[in-house]
């Protein structure tokens, strides 16, 4: 493939709900232009653009992917992203990448929740888009009443172009509402322009009057000539309506049917390439090394700018970086600066993609996309760009994660190797989080869904052979006291030589939350030497950790150890050791111990129809709404929620909302459990610790 300046690119994301055929369309888009031999298909593991093996296991897409094509003398990178809404990061690393947006529509099921979502990413992005209605051929295909429902939805800037050519098994073509001409696909797939079918000419007469009355409204002097003469020509509506596109005044919408002998499909190829802007007409906000904010213009000659908006990693190839030029020219074996990391990366050949196969060529000049193997350190939201004049491109804001899982590994000894796998994957899905809880000592793996961190441990299996047990993660609860106490703890041994002799005497006081733990040396005149108090606090330390009710560590108390007894040959910090833990353990039974649960602090968004059914439901998990607010057609609310009740909380807001709503918490504060959930808790803690006794 040849070099293409950035007045011949296209690049153009595909979004829209999962199941509406927008890896077939790309198949379709690609065999058509025949930048592929033969049309491929999602069903036998064919499409150019689903090659990981748990897609073409699954049937679906789980990462994006870049097919680039030729028409009529451009170029169109074409990025197919997924359209299950655990992989919602994808659609946004893709949509940052390209120009325009083709939402696909499914010709039966209408706009879908993902429909919204693409739809509402595109608007942040400030992006034109097309709307595909796709799957015209099949039973129960509606595409007046599918246009019907994106007018309610999107507004009625979403004006057709095109109207169907028959419906379901009969869809044979599209009307060109633009130059008035008929397009009918045959059995072979070949496309030819014919005069208008006369059972289809009055409805498109007045489709046409409708598109031609929403380009017009935007340009004067063009309302004054359809005032004047009546209409509009071809040639005096198409400059309007590339800039009503570009501007986002106009959203056209065309038919298709991608599975289907392509029909429509050769048709919308010259719709993109005809209708939507080039590369060259966008400008990029970076930031300088000062500190400024600098646009950027698509110039090949400018200085260098690119983001990496995928990385890939390949168990044969290495690392794959996907990456958009902003300004400037990447050539094969450069040497280019990380200017978010601040590292030099030697480039070796450059790739223009077709899904897995890479096209080698020379360079990739600004407005195009590349890709280049084997970069050290490059990852996905990273800038590349020269060292003397370097450039940082605004980072990525991916969602946060939903939901969490321990995992352990079903091998002994791999636990070295989950790390090394599992970094791996998040270099690929930066949307992935892999930690380890302090307080639980679990190693959590979180991710949108729960199939999207079942298709995480498969691809670690796959990729890197470590197979992984996923439990529910243990909610972190503390143990607390609520009265102050005083305490002895002495311990005495005789043994045939030196015996042990220890003894303490300690005060216990409840402190606000949050407090932890403080010990006080109140020790007056030398009742216990002062180098044997460090091991009086390491004892009442180590028990403390270990809780008293149901296992939880103990927190917000203060010890003053204030007496004791010691002998100038039995005592030792081990005897002090074993005193301050038998001393802490007397104070716990006077100090009215107590669990405290984590309380979360919870903000959920959903369109406004879902709120009473979502109050109700916090209200049955023990929340505390604290607020709730208004954001167009959606809300906001704001709520105190205990952690135990939200850790299975996605997959019930996906069910209740119809995959509408989302939400993000964050730790807030812990409150003491009600008795009955502690009670709960420490029968628990006793049945347990009964089992590993009788195993012993």
């Amino acid at each position: 493939m040849k070099v293409y300046p950035a007045s011949a690119i296209h690049n153009v994301a595909l979004a829209g709900h999962n199941g509406v055929g927008k890896t077939t369309l790309v198949s379709a888009l690609l065999h058509e232009a025949g930048a592929v031999p033969r049309f491929g298909r999602v069903e036998d593991g064919g499409a150019p653009t689903d090659f990981d093996p748990e897609e073409n296991d699954r049937k679906i897409s789980i990462g994006l992917a870049v097919a680039a094509l030729e028409w009529k003398k451009k170029k169109v990178n074409l990025i197919d992203t997924p359209g299950y809404g655990i992989f919602v990061a994808e659609v946004i690393c893709g949509l940052r990448a390209a120009d325009s947006v083709l939402v696909v529509v499914d010709a039966v099921a209408g706009v879908e929740v993902q429909t919204e979502k693409a739809w509402k990413i595109a608007d942040e992005f400030g992006l034109p888009r097309m709307i595909i209605v796709n799957r015209m051929d099949r039973e129960n295909a509606d595409g007046g009443r599918v246009m019907d429902q994106i007018q309610k939805k999107f507004g009625r800037s979403c004006v057709a172009i095109e109207a169907p050519i028959g419906r379901e098994k009969s869809f044979r073509g599209v009307i060109d509402l633009i130059g008035m001409k008929g397009f009918l696909t045959d059995d072979s797939g070949k496309t030819a322009e014919g005069p208008i079918p006369d059972e289809f000419a009055q409805d498109a007469g007045t489709l046409h009057e409708a598109l031609v009355e929403m380009v017009a409204e935007g340009d004067d002097s063009l309302m004054e000539t359809f005032f004047g003469q009546g209409g509009l020509s071809e040639e005096q509506m198409l400059p309007a309506l590339r800039k009503g596109i570009k501007d986002r005044r106009i959203v056209p919408v065309l038919f298709a049917a991608g599975g289907n002998h392509e029909t429509g499909v050769e048709k919308l190829l010259d719709e993109i390439t005809e209708l939507l802007p080039t590369a060259d007409g966008f400008q990029t906000v970076v930031k300088t090394k000062d500190g400024k904010s600098e646009a950027l213009p698509s110039n090949p000659a400018g200085p260098v700018g690119a983001f990496v908006f995928k990385t890939i990693s390949d168990p044969f190839t290495g690392r794959m970086t996907l990456f958009r030029v902003s300004s400037g020219t990447i050539k094969a074996d450069g040497t280019y600066w990380n200017a978010t990391r601040e590292t030099s990366e030697r480039f070796g050949p450059v790739f223009t993609p077709l899904g897995k196969q890479m096209n080698t060529i020379p360079e990739i000049q600004a407005g195009d996309i590349g890709v280049v193997a084997k970069l050290k350190d490059t990852l996905t939201g990273d800038s590349l760009t020269s060292k003397d004049r370097p450039l940082t491109f605004p980072a990525v804001e991916l969602p946060e994660p939903a939901i969490s899982f321990a995992i352990e590994p079903k091998a002994k000894g791999d636990e070295d190797k989950i790390s090394v796998a599992l970094q791996k994957l998040i270099e690929e899905d930066p949307s992935l989080k892999f930690s380890r809880d302090a307080d639980t000592h679990e190693f959590l793996l979180s991710g949108a869904g729960q199939l999207h961190v079942e298709i995480a441990v498969a691809r670690m299996k796959r990729k890197s052979n470590v197979d992984v047990i996923l439990h529910p993660p243990k909610v972190p609860y503390r143990e607390t006291i609520t009265k102050p106490a005083e305490a002895h703890g002495r311990h005495k041994k005789q043994t045939g030589g030196h015996g042990q002799f220890a003894d303490c005497r300690i005060r216990v006081k409840p402190l606000g939350r949050g407090a932890d733990f403080e010990f006080v040396d109140d020790i007056f005149g030398g009742s216990i030497p002062k180098n044997y108090i460090p091991a009086v606090e390491k004892g009442i330390q180590e028990t403390r950790k270990r809780g008293f009710l149901a296992g939880y560590p103990m927190v917000d108390f203060r010890v003053e150890l204030y007496d004791g007894q010691y002998h100038d040959v039995d005592s030792s910090e081990m005897a002090f050791k074993i005193a301050g833990s038998l001393a802490f353990k007397d104070a716990m039974e006077k100090a009215r111990p107590t669990i405290l649960e984590p309380i979360m602090k919870v903000e959920i968004h959903a369109p406004q129809d879902y709120m009473g059914e979502l109050m109700g439901d916090l209200t049955s998990r023990r929340g505390r709404p604290s607020g709730m607010e208004s954001e167009g057609d959606e809300a906001v609310i704001r709520a105190e929620v205990p952690m135990a009740e939200m850790i299975a909380y996605a997959p019930i807001l996906r069910s209740i909302t119809q995959g509408r709503g989302s939400f993000h918490m964050e730790m807030g504060h812990y409150e003491e459990l009600p008795r009955p959930m502690q009670e709960k808790l420490v029968a628990e803690r006793a049945k347990l610790k009964k089992g590993e006794a009788e195993e012993a």
